[in-house]
């Protein structure tokens, strides 16, 4: 055997970046010299197109083989023996790059938004050969290779060649849809990392296994088409956020499938008159406990439930249902399994390298690092990819505070300030920027909302004025102010009047989104119902006034899976909700009112038109702190679209209690809370009131105990 020139050898010791320039055929001194790499191969062959047959000569035990072409000849095979066996295959060093010039321009501006088409492992066929291209990005290593199903997992076989700023391709001839894979990646110190998955992978193994799997995502299915109106601000808005895993589970207490769930969970939220789904965080992620809110696949529906086409089904039933869907995304930090983003080529690549800027303290995560340039791409691509692949309505992002603010819950000192001297995250408020823009820009219809807990201005306004650019914003005030209101005894609300009135103070700075979401019952805060004071009676009472409340209020709604029926314990993301429950009145009670206010607040123009509008909105009563009543009139875009909401939030009933109304004539009691068919005491106005007075028509009323009236003035 010849000694190995320094080329050869870091072909043999998987180091060298450009193994094209060794390996495949190459002119030299006048001939076509080959050059195979085969680990454990006894014989090499070249077959060439006439099928003659030229025997390699073994110049290393390490299996290099080399042999020269004949003239003339443009391409050929290989027949390999290994053992008794003999194999024919192709020689992944003879085909062309992947990525053209364009994909090399568009990736170094971070300006490519088709990056799902370019990145990742995508069936192709080169050469009238069918196989799979892999690129990844990863600039600071000193050789990747790819290590599969179809190389028996051996990081000998397939190293790539790098292109433009870092980015790692070969085409592997003969791998194929659902081979599972991954990189094998040495750092610049010449250390092997641990196998990392895909960043851009489009499907993955079940945890606890972590191996990528080659989808097909451009033969993914179209889903059904909406309504381009779903997602207007003067539109019906009302979310049912669930999670997958634990909304209903099948027998044994197993995982319902995409398919399965598609069967049942549309057919079910339409039946209650909710006009969208959201889903908690479906990317692939190892632990359970994260609820998805901790990535390691942005770009794989999680495989807990099925396979990428199951998703896209799912997606498609909601939409043959009416529904919109939106999708949790987490853009603002990952977790630091080995197998993920964490220190992806030996350098931290996605994430600071500093601590101060790098770590989540809160959730001992890791930081994107927003400006750097492939960082954006990959996380703008990603928003873009949920849009356009599947077909989903919308996405609302996660912990937008934690992006905005450099000293989100760290100690003082614990930080570094931005170049002004500033604590805002310059560059994640032009990443958020960004996002909005090309995601409004590529999908108009769709919307995108943000989880911002903070007075930050502007979070959905135009981008052109100064403001993020979401379309809607979740009101986490209202939210903590309202659960602080309701779960308080009654006879102690009349000092704490000011907690309902304050969020009208600013209901219309933002787009509002009202969320009783999943934080609201986790973490020993109780269920929404076992945080409603007094005895059985009165906390159901006190449960359908405070959706009738909610939904009376400007601002479109939503409502975590198991809070439309009376959940009583808190949220278990291991277990079913408690559906058992519907064989009481009471509970069946509490659906039902959810049903008719989602059904209420989408036939009456004036308790959504102007949902983000302060036009949209009259205090009628908003001083009676010693009865606890509000009253308030709701407006929409014609002049006799009006609602008047009344909330009597003590147990006493008020008979001829006096409210101005806007229009003489006979006004119809559209939804009582206190209603019998909802489990209350059946005190009420029987149905319709006419007004008295002849300046200003009043309506002398019946206020039901915890008790939510609503009121339209009939047609004259």
């Amino acid at each position: 055997m010849t000694e190995l020139s320094s080329e050869a050898r870091a072909i043999v010791e998987g180091q060298h970046s450009d193994p094209f320039h060794y390996l495949g055929c190459h002119r030299e001194t006048d001939r076509n010299v080959v050059r195979v790499y085969l680990p454990e191969a006894s014989e090499v062959r070249l077959v060439d197109e006439a099928g003659e047959e030229i025997a390699l000569t073994r110049i290393h035990d390490a299996g290099l083989f080399l042999g020269d072409l004949p003239d003339g000849a443009e391409r050929y095979r290989l027949r390999a023996r290994y053992g008794a066996d003999m194999v024919e295959l192709e020689d992944p060093y003879r085909f062309a790059p992947i990525l053209d010039d364009f994909d090399l321009h568009l990736l170094g501006e971070g300006t490519h938004q088709r990056l799902y088409e370019r990145l990742g492992a995508h069936p192709m066929a080169m050469e009238g050969v069918d196989g799979i291209g892999f690129v990844v990005l990863a600039p600071n290593a000193r050789a990747v290779t790819v290590v599969g199903d179809f190389n028996c997992w051996d990081k000998r076989r397939h190293p790539m060649r790098v292109r433009g700023n870092g980015y790692w391709e070969l085409f592997i001839p003969g791998a194929k849809v659902g081979d599972r894979y991954k990189f094998a990646i040495t750092a610049q110190d010449g250390s092997l990392l641990p196998l990392k998955s895909d960043p851009m992978a489009f499907a993955a193994e079940v945890r606890p296994n972590t191996a990528s799997i080659v989808f097909d995502e451009a033969a993914l299915p179209r889903p059904t088409p909406l309504a381009i109106s779903i997602n207007a601000y003067n539109a019906p808005i009302s979310i049912y956020e669930v999670h997958l895993g634990s909304w209903r589970r099948g027998d044994g207490n197993r995982w319902l499938s995409y398919r399965e769930l598609a069967e049942t969970l549309p057919r079910y939220a339409r039946n209650l008159g909710f006009t969208h789904i959201e889903l908690m965080p479906v990317n692939e992620h190892p632990f359970d406990g994260s609820w998805g809110y901790q990535p390691t696949g942005l770009y794989a529906p999680t495989s807990r439930f099925g396979t990428p086409d199951d998703f896209a089904h799912l997606v498609d039933a909601c939409h043959r249902e009416g529904l919109g869907l939106l999708l949790d995304w987490v853009p603002g930090h990952f977790p630091d399994d080995p197998h993920g983003l964490g220190r992806f080529d030996g350098t931290s690549l996605y994430e600071h390298a500093n601590p101060l800027q790098g770590r989540h303290l809160d959730w001992d995560t890791l930081i994107y690092n927003y400006g750097r340039t492939e960082v954006v791409n990959f996380l703008v691509a990603n928003a873009l990819f949920w849009l356009d692949r599947y077909g989903v309505d919308g996405l609302r992002v996660d912990a937008v505070a934690s992006m905005l603010y450099l000293d989100y819950s760290r100690p003082e000192g614990g930080w570094i300030p931005n170049k002004h001297g500033g604590r805002e995250n310059l560059e994640a408020i032009e990443f958020l920027r960004r996002f909005n823009r090309e995601v409004f820009g590529k999908f108009p219809n769709a919307t995108t909302v943000a989880e911002e807990s903070t007075a930050w201005p502007q979070v959905s306004r135009p981008i052109e004025f100064g403001g993020l650019g979401f379309g809607y914003k979740w009101n986490m005030g209202w939210m903590h102010d309202t659960l602080s209101y309701f779960g308080k005894d009654p006879i102690y609300r009349k000092h704490h009047h000011d907690q309902i009135l304050f969020g009208l103070h600013y209901a219309f700075s933002e787009n509002f989104i009202l969320p009783l979401s999943h934080d609201e019952v986790v973490h020993g805060k109780r269920s929404i119902l076992g945080r409603m004071p007094g005895d059985d009676w009165q906390r159901f009472a006190n449960l359908r006034a405070y959706y009738a409340f909610m939904f009376g209020h400007p601002g479109k709604k939503l409502m975590f899976m198991g809070a439309e029926f009376g959940q009583e314990r808190e949220w278990n993301h291991d277990h079913s909700l408690d559906w058992h429950l519907l064989d009481q009145a009471r509970h069946q009670g509490v659906q039902a009112v959810v049903r008719d206010l989602n059904a209420l607040y989408l036939e009456v123009p004036a308790l959504h038109e102007l949902d983000c509008d302060p036009a949209g909105f009259e205090w009628i009563v908003a001083n009676d702190a010693d009865h606890s009543i509000f009253a308030w009139i709701r407006k929409g875009e014609s002049g006799r679209a009006r609602c008047l909401v009344i909330a009597n939030l003590t147990p006493t009933v008020h008979r001829d209690y006096r409210v101005r109304v806007p229009f003489a004539g006979r006004w119809r009691e559209a939804l009582n809370t206190d209603s019998a068919h909802y489990g209350g005491s059946n005190v009420g106005n029987d149905g319709v009131v006419e007004t008295s007075g002849k300046v200003i028509p009043e309506l002398s009323l019946t206020l039901p105990p915890l008790g939510v009236i609503f009121l339209v003035p009939e047609t004259a």
